[in-house]
């Protein structure tokens, strides 16, 4: 794929939320024992099944062992990042002619559509908001509770290819970004794509979106006039779900209390208020008015699972416990 001065110009980064949803999703059908991603897909697994989303929407869309998900499930970021809302508020949008268009490529490769992706082909207006409703779902279950963790690698990911492009240039920062990627003479190469991408195919500049659950290959999108879009592995996703270093407690203490420091070291994993009165020995309302004060100040954050509501840490809360270990 050539690329002129103008396209050049315009290669950026995104994180994207609906980017994780397929390959995670995906991950969680595949019933492997991920190297990386097991302790996650132990504890979201059994909310999958729980609320029946193995049997759902998404179950059709995105297909257990690899190949083609509709390209209307990955609308174009239209920032560096966007929240889930706004995505899923664009996959609702989509329009129909791409709705069937993409499901008739995902017929082509899977031989045939289930009953209710034929529903959604013939009706795709009436029937995206079940779609997105669905990913609501899926979302909070499986995904935003761990969320901050999970964009804390993507965003260093992007820092680091940010310093390659400063210091060496945009053209080493996309020869670095893959294996099967390579830069030459204005040049993008991808050695292991199916099907040529070309400028009149894919449209303009090069939109890079780095993901925790993609990998290790690489995901295009080539829907004009939106830019390419590619999905890769980022750096640091070795590390996710390993855990933190031990905080100096006392130090933290003095500031937020013992009882809130105490919280926010045990959720290392998001937890519901019940499961944390047990594990930390204090009453259910104490642990729920402690959780009020850290969301109110920023530091927590609550998604519904179910009948529960999971409470995680959030960006805020992992930056200042990285600091009190230190």
């Amino acid at each position: 794929m050539a690329f002129s001065t103008s396209d050049l110009s315009q290669v950026r980064f995104a994180v994207s939320p609906m980017w994780e949803v397929a390959p995670s999703f995906r991950l969680l059908r595949s019933g492997t024992a991920h190297p990386v991603h097991r302790p996650w897909v132990d504890q979201v697994r059994p909310r999958l099944v729980a609320a029946g989303l193995d049997r759902g929407w998404l179950c059709e869309l995105i297909p257990p062992t690899g190949g083609y998900v509709p390209d209307f499930l990955n609308p174009a970021p239209a920032g560096p990042a966007p929240n889930p809302a706004a995505e899923r508020d664009a996959v609702r949008a989509a329009p129909a002619d791409r709705v069937r268009q993409d499901l008739d490529h995902l017929a082509r490769h899977q031989g045939t559509l289930g009953s209710r992706l034929r529903a959604l082909h013939n009706d795709p207006q009436g029937l995206l908001a079940k779609v997105t409703e669905e990913i609501e779902t899926y979302w909070e279950l499986a995904l935003a509770p761990y969320w901050a963790r999970i964009r804390a690698v993507l965003d260093a990911d992007i820092l680091y290819r940010a310093r390659l492009a400063a210091e060496h240039g945009t053209g080493h920062l996309l020869d670095d970004l893959h294996i099967s990627v390579s830069w030459d003479n204005n040049v993008l190469r991808m050695s292991r794509r199916k099907q040529p991408l070309t400028r009149t195919t894919a449209g303009t500049g090069l939109l890079l979106i780095p993901s925790a659950f993609t990998g290790p290959g690489l995901r295009t999108r080539t829907t004009p006039p939106d830019p390419p879009q590619l999905a890769y592995q980022a750096r640091g996703v070795g590390s996710l779900w390993q855990a933190r270093p031990v905080t100096r407690a006392d130090t933290l203490s003095a500031v937020l209390g013992r009882s809130r420091t105490l919280l926010l070291t045990e959720l290392e994993i998001p937890a519901s208020t019940s499961q944390l009165a047990h594990r930390t020995g204090l009453s259910s309302a104490g642990v729920s008015q402690c959780l009020t004060t850290l969301r109110d100040a920023g530091l927590v954050s609550a998604q519904r699972a179910g009948r529960s509501v999971l409470y995680a840490r959030t960006t805020a809360a992992e930056t200042l416990l990285q600091a009190a270990s230190t």
